[in-house]
């Protein structure tokens, strides 16, 4: 049958499958979600009109400063994203095309990863307050300490929340705050025992605690690298692994005694 076509027919009558094809793959949904800087919150602070971090059965101090936890935005796990609605996300730096599965566990519900979320933010909540009286050696039968953030879910604060508590409680040790006044943001799970893990999403977190006024970022070392990529201009980023040398960098930066690592 193509024998008896002319050329450009027949060319013409074989590029159809291939248009076909392209055309599936431009609007076909796939397994991506984009994420982009999220909302901030000072766990020093309110949010929402309600205290981040309550403590009873133990002085409190004044503070100054902020300790500002960061997140980033994802668009839905049932969002159907196509090729082009993904094609101008690839090349801006305020946004992150991610495989589906690295945002949402793979084959939950909506109200299954909410329920997941809301389950590891517990989590990292009672983890942060062990963390946080087992550094000042307070006993938690003595010191009761709620934490209250609306809308968030995860473990990514872990490491501000329990920063948050110790600077209430103690401040920098020597009747001075923690922050030294400045904005400090930071990301980073935190265990009972006082070790930072990574999270994800550092470029994009970045990005919020410079718009929302930080100047020094607390990053988990082992995501440095991707902390570098597209730095906000204005903010110095400081590598931590554990609580200590967390609380470490913080006051050498508020004395400019020590050393204060870099990524």
């Amino acid at each position: 049958m193509l024998s008896r076509l002319t050329r450009p027919q027949a060319l013409t009558l074989c590029a159809l499958p291939v248009v076909a094809l392209l055309a599936t793959a431009v609007f076909a949904p796939l397994p991506f979600s984009v994420a982009q800087p999220g909302m901030t919150a000072n766990v020093l602070g309110s949010n929402r009109g309600a205290q981040v971090i309550t403590v009873k059965g133990a002085d409190t101090r004044r503070t100054s400063g902020q300790l500002r936890m960061v997140t980033i935005e994802a668009t839905g796990p049932d969002a159907r994203l196509t090729l082009s609605d993904l094609a101008g996300d690839w090349f801006r730096t305020d946004r992150a095309v991610m495989p589906r599965d690295a945002v949402y566990p793979s084959g939950n519900t909506l109200k299954e990863i909410e329920q997941h979320n809301t389950a590891q933010m517990r989590q990292s909540q009672d983890a942060a307050t062990s963390a946080a009286l087992k550094y000042l050696d307070l006993s938690p039968d003595k010191v009761e300490v709620t934490l209250k953030l609306a809308d968030v879910g995860g473990p990514s604060a872990g490491l501000l929340f329990t920063l948050g508590i110790i600077d209430k409680l103690h401040g920098d040790g020597h009747g001075g705050d923690l922050t030294g006044g400045r904005t400090v943001a930071g990301t980073g799970t935190i265990d009972e025992a006082g070790n930072v893990g990574a999270v994800g999403g550092v470029g994009l977190k970045t990005q919020a605690a410079r718009r929302d006024g930080a100047t020094v970022f607390l990053v988990p070392k082992a995501e440095c690298a991707d902390a570098r990529g597209d730095l906000p201009k204005g903010l110095r980023l400081v590598p931590v692994t554990t609580l200590k040398s967390a609380v470490d960098s913080l006051r050498a930066l508020e004395t400019g005694k020590g050393p204060v690592p870099s990524c």
